[in-house]
């Protein structure tokens, strides 16, 4: 039976093999961006990919997803190693689409390259069948939590039940022949170095607004109507008033953008549509920060005399890494750049934003680093790719020898993962959860 170096050895030297394969996948992905539950394209693209590595997987999941599975030589625990199909929307990025402005601002296209680079690795000759265990290659829709009003009218459709890519694959159950999971993000940040492990992240809910009021003359007879724009307009003031009631502590974020602002000059608006959040790193603080909120909303419809529809939707929840899953993960990374080049974050380390992986992470061990290589400002029409080598190949790599030392060995490494975490929610209680945070309701100001 080969050791974990020789089988770490074989499995980067596949990784290797396949380098300019790795990365112009992960370039073609970059050329091709698509928004979240709309990835049809980067879909089709991952699946003809994994195909030609030779891994049986399934597509259509939520829409877009796509799992496979690499069966091991024995039984054991399951890794997943993942990757986002889904791309921001920043019109004035210069590799935008120029019909519909999305464009990877924040790294998934690397995600992509690092999840397939590391499936190649796997896949090395005599590297699986000396594994206690499986690994299931995933490449997850719509971590971004964006168009909500489209995401929206699916739910309604009943095309989806939660509204993000992992939140969706843990209702559905994608998850739960699984029993960890890892994926990178790349980064921009100098205090990360070449790659940065723990920290945790806020977790939020989502706000779907329609103010609503009545259309007449601007100019001939703007006292017949009801201005829905208005009415927006004083609830964002008042949201802005709300900040100084915000602990520091809490790391509360409540921010939006207007995404209707009324149908003609000369008309009255009627009509006026909000997509907003409220983060935090507690649900105790969103849930306070979200309650100010809905105040805020009505009123500005109690002001103008309009109705207000208020539909907050399930968002995420803050980041939880497994404390020996990030050892595997440092110890591997270590090996490629240098430890004085790997930085480690208290797990209190906030920078405000969220990812689905902190659902996930309530319910299963999971780890969740950051790779260098990137310059600009994340979700910014400057964000780019510089290093390919550090921000696709180097995760790549770390991924599959962390993989093999989980599975090698009987696993044992895995199931003292396992035996040592202790996840606050199963999946039962993380989906009751997010059921009793959707809620509707439509307020009449008058």
């Amino acid at each position: 039976m080969p050791t974990r170096d020789e089988l770490k050895a074989k499995a980067l030297e596949a990784i290797d093999q396949r380098r300019e394969w790795i990365i112009r996948a992960a370039q073609t992905i970059q050329d091709n961006p698509e928004a979240g539950f709309q990835e049809q394209k980067t879909a089709r693209f991952v699946s003809e990919k994994l195909t030609e590595l030779g891994v049986q997987h399934d597509t259509g999941i939520a829409l877009t997803g796509i799992k496979g599975k690499l069966w091991g030589g024995a039984l054991g625990p399951t890794v997943a190693i993942m990757g986002e199909l889904d791309s921001l929307r920043v019109p004035d990025h210069p590799k935008a689409d120029p019909q519909t402005g999305a464009a990877h601002a924040c790294g998934h296209h690397a995600q992509l390259g690092m999840m397939l680079g590391a499936t190649a690795g796997l896949l090395a000759p005599d590297v699986l069948s000396a594994l206690h265990g499986n690994v299931a290659p995933i490449a997850v829709p719509a971590e971004e939590f964006i168009d909500v009003e489209y995401r929206w009218n699916l739910h309604q459709e009943g095309k989806l039940g939660l509204m993000a890519g992992k939140q969706e694959f843990i209702r559905v159950g994608v998850f739960d022949d699984v029993d960890m999971a890892m994926m990178v993000h790349t980064t921009s940040r100098a205090e990360d170095r070449k790659f940065a492990v723990g920290g945790t992240s806020n977790g939020h809910v989502v706000k779907f607004i329609q103010f609503i009021g009545r259309a007449a003359h601007a100019g001939g007879a703007p006292h017949a109507g009801i201005n829905a724009l208005q009415a927006a307009m004083v609830a964002l003031n008042a949201l802005n008033a709300q900040r100084e009631t915000l602990r520091n502590e809490d790391i509360v974020r409540l921010h939006g953008i207007l995404t209707r602002g009324g149908a003609a000059v000369n008309s009255i608006p009627a009509d006026v549509r909000y997509e907003g959040r409220v983060r935090g790193n507690t649900v105790a603080a969103i849930e306070d920060g979200n309650m100010k909120t809905d105040r805020c909303l009505r009123a500005g419809a109690l002001a103008l005399g309009a109705k207000v529809s208020i539909v907050t939707i399930p968002g995420y929840l803050p980041m939880r890494n497994d404390p020996l899953l990030m050892e595997t993960f440092r110890e591997n990374a270590a090996r490629l750049v240098g430890a004085d080049q790997i930085t480690l974050h208290p797990s209190t380390r906030n920078t405000g934003g969220s990812t689905d992986m902190g659902d996930l992470s309530q319910i299963m061990p999971v780890v969740h680093p950051y790779v260098g290589g990137a310059t600009g400002t994340g979700h910014g029409n400057d964000y780019l790719i510089q290093d390919w080598e550090l921000a696709v190949i180097n995760p790549a790599k770390a991924m599959a020898m962390a993989v093999i030392d989980l599975l090698a060995e009987g696993a044992a490494r895995a199931k003292e993962v396992l035996e040592q975490s202790r996840p606050p929610m199963t999946k039962a209680q993380y989906l009751r959860l997010q059921d009793a945070r959707l809620r509707e309701e439509l307020y009449e100001g008058r």
